[in-house]
């Protein structure tokens, strides 16, 4: 702020006056601004400008730490975030956790062309192809080379609905709609090529902060029978309990189940 403007002391026009030149002159205090804003004084600087605050309504994006945990932490953590891709935002609803030495996670392959992207850092993409016909988004967990991952088993709709509608060929606003992981990568336009993306980056596919959740079910992963019986019964599957967006089968679903690990973890 600039100072303030003093005026000369007119009290003595004596010439002959000594102390008239060594009295100090005390500066006046700028006046406050006008309730319109105005400048009432010369002697007045103009305020700073405001800071610009973000719009509440505009969702933040997730760090890369947020990821970097064991899956089984990470995958109620992600019941209520948001996946954007341009225009369409999605709201997770349902989701499986698949760790390490999980005889259900793809990591039990080691690394291949396919599966590489499992072992990369948590936060991005991993993308694949079920049977060849469906595609399955998952989110990324944990530190470079563990291999964990969060599967997107369902979403509600909350922009877009129309492009949703069109990707899916399904006029239709019930949870039919996005209640499966292929009916949501296919929702977000999503094909293998989107593996490894990095979903805290901004542009492409994002992951952002969404409402939390009141209360959520636990049950046991979906078609996963292949898997040993410890790893098959383990409830890795959280949801959302209040919402209608949730895959079959619910009968599995329980909130009365307590959120521990029944498997030591290593």
């Amino acid at each position: 702020m600039s100072k303030p403007l003093t005026r000369s002391n007119k009290t003595s026009r004596t010439p002959n006056n000594r102390n008239h030149r060594r009295k100090a002159v005390l500066p006046r205090p700028p006046p406050p601004p006008s309730v319109d804003g105005g400048n009432d004084s010369a002697s007045f600087s103009a305020p700073a400008p405001p800071r610009i605050i973000p719009a509440a309504s505009e969702p933040a994006l997730l760090p890369r730490e947020f990821f970097q945990v064991d899956a089984l932490d990470l995958a109620p953590r992600l019941l209520g975030k948001l996946l954007r891709r341009d225009d369409v935002v999605l709201r997770i609803t349902e989701v499986e956790a698949y760790r390490p030495n999980d005889t259900a996670c793809h990591a039990r392959f080691g690394i291949t062309a396919r599966t590489a992207p499992v072992f990369g850092p948590g936060g991005h993409a991993y993308v694949y192809l079920c049977y060849g016909l469906h595609t399955m988004f998952n989110v990324v967990a944990d530190k470079v080379g563990v291999g964990a991952a969060v599967l997107i088993r369902s979403c509600a709709p909350v922009n877009g609905l129309e492009v949703i509608q069109q990707r899916r060929g399904q006029k239709t606003e019930k949870p039919v709609l996005l209640a499966g992981p292929g009916k949501v990568a296919q929702a977000l336009g999503l094909s293998t090529a989107w593996s490894n993306h990095p979903l805290y980056t901004p542009g492409g596919l994002e992951v952002l902060y969404g409402p939390e959740p009141d209360q959520m079910l636990i049950g046991p992963r979906v078609g996963i029978n292949y898997a040993s019986p410890e790893h098959v019964t383990a409830p890795w599957r959280f949801a959302i309990s209040d919402s209608p967006w949730i895959s079959a089968p619910k009968s599995t679903l329980s909130p009365t189940q307590v959120l521990v690990n029944p498997l030591e973890r290593e």
